[in-house]
């Protein structure tokens, strides 16, 4: 059994800095410094490029003055996928853990983070649901949680966002992932109340570690 990973809950974090402290940790973790790490953030308002093909940038739909008058910024970040947002009321997750010995598996390791979601989502009444040929975890047909990851020499980064109290409203700036044809939402627009950052966090720490214990 693995040892639950050391959980960092940084709140409001610019897009920028978590992804220098990621690669921080990432060599920490190769080189043993440090065991397993999850980080918790909550981003400003950012639309985040993938590497395949021109990142998403072809599916942002506002223009560079509408983003800069909402205070949205764009940003390259090495990780796996299309454009994504992400903003104020989400709950963004970095898993910084080595995947050796046993778990050198990429699919296995974003089913294994879409699991967490859907235990999430399930604390709360709701059921989540995979697509596929998609990433992600799904309810009524619409996107609640977006996966993204890096994988290098088995040490991953990036991971997941999941829609806690999220501005829908943002979502509207881009094509979500480059999926045209399917909407997102958010646990509290689902279950019609707020739902506090920290007992999100709580409830994420509690599956994450469940999951990959």
């Amino acid at each position: 059994m693995r040892a639950a990973p050391d959980v960092r809950r940084l709140g409001r974090v610019p897009y920028a800095d978590a992804l220098a402290l990621q690669k921080q940790l990432v060599e920490e973790r190769r080189d043993g410094r440090i065991g397993d790490v999850l980080l918790l953030v909550e981003h400003p308002h950012v639309l985040t490029l993938g590497v395949r093909g021109d990142g998403g940038r072809s599916h942002i739909l506002a223009t560079p003055d509408v983003l800069d008058s909402r205070g949205v910024d764009v940003h390259e970040t090495g990780r796996g996928g299309d454009i994504t947002y992400h903003g104020p009321g989400q709950l963004v997750g970095y898993p910084i853990i080595d995947l050796k010995p046993d778990r050198c598996d990429v699919h296995r390791y974003v089913r294994d983070l879409e699991e967490v979601l859907i235990r999430v989502a399930a604390d709360y009444g709701l059921t989540g649901e995979r697509v596929a040929g998609l990433t992600g975890v799904w309810i009524g047909g619409e996107k609640v949680a977006a996966i993204g990851v890096r994988i290098a020499r088995w040490i991953t980064s990036h991971g997941f966002a999941l829609n806690v109290t999220t501005d829908l409203d943002y979502f509207n700036l881009i094509v979500p992932c480059g999926i045209a044809d399917r909407g997102v939402t958010s646990l509290s627009k689902l279950i019609g109340r707020p739902i506090e950052r920290r007992e999100a966090e709580d409830r994420v720490i509690q599956r994450f570690s469940e999951v990959f214990a």
